[in-house]
């Protein structure tokens, strides 16, 4: 029995140049709708507090679990 992915593969045997690729490239780059700029400084704020905050979550961790052991085994 024959895979799906064999028949796909069949059914497009052809490979495109590439540049018939890199105009499909371009003309699919023109239909993102790309962020302005006030949004990327409130995405980065919210990423860079998202990355404290889980710094700061494993570092309280580690410190409590070295704590841990050092009292456990002296």
């Amino acid at each position: 029995m024959v895979s799906d992915r064999h028949e796909l593969v069949g059914a497009r045997g052809k490979r495109t140049s590439p540049l018939t690729f890199y105009r499909q490239v371009v003309a699919e780059l023109r239909k993102v709708v790309w962020p302005t700029r006030p949004q990327v400084v409130n995405y980065f704020f919210v990423v860079l507090t998202f990355v404290l905050i889980m710094m700061a979550v494993i570092s309280g961790l580690d410190y409590g679990f070295g704590q841990l052991m050092f009292w456990i085994f002296g």
